[in-house]
């Protein structure tokens, strides 16, 4: 998988300690649909960091050594629009037998992807993030996920 960026120990966007990996590719819809640059983004400089590439095989290798770790989340840009190496890195998980949540992330709206959401459905413990970033919104508690979102638009749901 090309990612930006993995935190082996995340403790801010899950409310469990979990493995945090940076996607590498974003649309910009937040941006585009408010008429905004791209610097509205807090995942900007993400962007233009370097990316990197790391095997589903390693990812799971890394995550399974480190005890402290009971998720997975994958956000920081657009994972959907790498939707087929978001599948490979679940699928390590779940043929090791790691059936641990996994979190993605996203901007998009759940009719926006349902294709996706439902070949998704075929993995246990799967939660998703949806709904765009809205510039200066009310922050707003999410159950599922245990913390608070940045837009009342947001929400998380176990769809497995």
């Amino acid at each position: 998988m090309i990612i930006k960026g993995l935190i082996d120990e995340d403790f801010v966007n899950y409310h469990i300690p979990a493995m945090f990996i940076a996607s590498s590719k974003c649309d910009w819809k937040c941006c585009i649909e408010y008429g905004k640059t791209i610097d509205m983004c807090q995942n900007s400089p993400l962007y233009e960091s370097k990316s990197i590439e790391l095997s589903a095989e390693e990812i799971f290798r890394r995550y399974i050594s480190n005890p402290i770790t009971h998720a997975l989340v994958i956000g920081g840009l657009e994972p959907m629009l790498q939707f087929d190496e978001v599948w490979d890195v679940i699928e390590q998980f779940r043929i090791n037998g790691v059936n641990d949540d996994i979190v993605i992330y996203t901007g998009y709206y759940p009719d926006e992807i349902s294709n996706k959401v439902e070949k998704l459905k075929k993995f246990p413990n799967i939660i998703i993030k949806f709904g765009r970033y809205i510039p200066n919104d009310e922050k707003h508690y999410d159950h599922v996920l245990g913390i608070s979102l940045a837009s009342k638009n947001q929400f998380a749901k176990r769809i497995s």
